[in-house]
């Protein structure tokens, strides 16, 4: 119970600091267990740009093979702003 706890606010945690380096305006999260043998979440930003008819979706409705790799050097950024946000740096933001 106690490891499952903090799991939950781990992910919860990542959703705030999501929310406070982007533009997003919520964040959809998904906990997933049946084809890995560990517990895992998905933590998608959702923003009020998205296409209409994708907004209210799942976020496995995007087409996943056509979405940017993550790159280092340019995602370095979003990187750093989520580390601050996460080790309770109140100063950082990207918002993209």
């Amino acid at each position: 119970g106690a490891r499952r706890a903090e799991f939950l606010r781990d992910m919860a945690r990542l959703g705030d600091a999501i929310l406070q380096v982007t533009s997003a305006e919520r964040i959809n999260y998904e906990i997933l267990g049946n084809s890995e043998p560990e517990l895992h979440a998905h933590v998608f930003p959702r923003y009020a740009t998205e296409p209409p008819d994708l907004r209210r979706r799942p976020a496995w409705f995007y087409d996943w093979a056509a979405a940017p790799q993550y790159d280092a050097k340019t995602h370095a950024g979003m990187r750093n702003a989520l580390r601050a946000a996460l080790l309770g740096d109140e100063g950082s933001s990207v918002h993209s």
